[in-house]
């Protein structure tokens, strides 16, 4: 029967279940595959089939059970209908991105049906040169940022020709129902609580002996660790983006992988850092056109807890919040600020009880728990994806773009690498941002200005023109 935990939402993902009693603070995210031509419909098909039975969770509906005896149960959808959730759509002729943006735009504000498996993937075809899109929604419960790029791997080819993909075990459908699955639930969760304070008992007996200041200081920063993981937020620090509402507009940008990693590494730093730090340095220059100073921002960012041998799909994260200094002129200091504040939120003690800690906000009323989500300023996310070409069906995938949700922030920016290109997607609150074009050509500043870190020669060229098909910016590195 496997564990019981398994079948029911965990306490991170119920989390983000309750919160959406606000529609502000759905957790819907939206992927944008920029393809060069009209995949085969048939082919398309068969794979996602395919990949909905390695990721079975992509055929299970949420059942709520009574009086919150335990979480929502996943439990497969007798009545599923793959031809409900992938649909065609055939764009007017010569269509351009603007009109992709425009449908993944409504489909991040369109919440899901609840009777039925929470994704959905629309094919757009008709884009100019013969080119199309494919759209895919799905709630944050189904699959993280790294679960999404395996479960592609399982849709996606990496010659145009294709492959003949291995058939997929059958899935057992025997499940536990009504009471027996709330029994084995709360079993399974206690039985784990009890192991492990056994197994814990012995160690922090020996140390209590051996070194008992160690141990009361090991406390110590353990209680003050958790705290900050569960403390209130009462204020938000950006003057500017203070507002929340329920509409969405979407934006992109590209920056070549090589340039930001160049910059990264000059200031002994990630690509993470670099990303982060190009962020930081837009929404200075932002605040600076609204007649504003900041000096610190607060970002949500997602850390993944995946191990290997973690099933495919599956929200394997945590998501941690922490403050980012804004007040540094120098692009290489601000990477250097934010490394160290990345470093110490990675270290927290207290991170590997996520969980636990989702399990007190969910027992908060969840209007206090709503406000606190949304004084956040922004949420920033960084996907590895593939650095070889993917295609879809027979077609090729140029752009790979993910809209992740906003959870009560300003705006989401999640950058995800595609064969030597950051595709970096924009989801912003037009009521924190009603002028996601100003924010656009600020966060183009902002990577501009890091990727000079690499280079003493002038600021390079950036071509703001809407491309014919992509309709993204590109922010190319500096002349070398």
């Amino acid at each position: 029967m496997g564990d019981p935990r398994e079948s029911h939402l965990t306490q991170s993902d119920l989390f983000s279940w309750s919160m959406e009693r606000d529609a502000i603070l759905r957790s819907t995210v939206v992927s944008t595959l920029m393809l060069d031509t009209t995949p085969d419909v048939d082919r398309l098909l068969r794979m996602i089939d395919r990949g909905t039975r390695m990721a079975p969770r992509f055929r299970d509906k949420l059942v709520a059970l009574p009086i919150g005896l335990a979480p929502p149960r996943w439990t497969p959808d007798t009545d599923f209908d793959l031809s409900w959730h992938v649909r065609h759509v055939a764009l007017p002729a010569s269509t351009d991105a603007s009109s992709v943006l425009e449908f993944a735009r409504c489909e991040a504000m369109t919440a899901f049906d609840p009777a039925r498996p929470l994704w959905q993937a629309t094919l757009l075809s008709g884009l100019s040169g013969g080119r199309a899109a494919l759209v895919l929604k799905f709630h944050h419960s189904l699959s993280d940022g790294v679960g999404g790029i395996q479960l592609a791997n399982e849709i996606v080819d990496f010659t145009r020709a294709g492959r003949d993909p291995e058939p997929v075990p059958e899935r057992p459908v025997a499940q536990r129902r009504g009471l027996p699955a709330i029994v084995a639930w709360n079993w399974a969760v206690g039985s784990a609580l009890a192991r492990s304070g056994a197994s814990r008992l012995p160690l922090l007996a020996r140390r209590a002996v051996t070194a008992p200041i160690r141990t009361v200081r090991d406390s110590a920063a353990m209680a003050i660790s958790f705290g900050r993981l569960v403390r209130p937020v009462t204020d938000t620090w950006s003057p500017v983006m203070t507002r929340r509402g329920l509409g969405r507009r979407l934006a992109t940008l590209d920056v070549p992988v090589a340039d930001l990693r160049a910059a990264a590494h000059t200031a002994d730093c990630t690509i993470n850092d670099a990303f982060l730090a190009a962020v930081v340095v837009g929404l200075r220059t932002y605040h600076a056109r609204h007649g504003a100073d900041v000096e610190r921002l607060r970002v949500t960012m997602p850390i993944s807890l995946r191990r290997a041998g973690d099933p495919i799909g599956g929200n394997r994260l945590t998501l941690s919040r922490f403050a980012l200094p804004a007040d540094r002129a120098d692009p290489a200091d601000v990477m250097r600020g934010l490394h160290e504040a990345i470093v110490g939120c990675r270290s927290e003690p207290a991170l590997p009880y996520s969980a636990a800690a989702a399990a007190i906000l969910n027992r908060l009323p969840v209007g206090m728990v709503t406000a606190m989500l949304k004084h956040v300023d922004f949420v920033a996310s960084n996907v590895p994806g593939s650095p070889v070409p993917m295609y879809v069906a027979g077609a090729k995938v140029e752009r790979m773009y993910a809209f992740g949700p906003t959870i009560g922030t300003a705006f989401n920016v999640t950058l995800i690498s595609h064969v030597g290109t950051c595709c970096v997607g924009i989801n912003a609150d037009t009521a924190a941002v009603p002028d996601l074009e100003v924010l656009k050509d600020c966060l183009i500043d902002g990577f501009r200005t890091v990727l000079e870190v690499a280079t003493a020669h002038p600021s390079g060229e950036f071509d703001n023109a809407a491309g014919e098909f992509t309709g993204h910016d590109q922010v190319q590195g500096p002349r070398r």
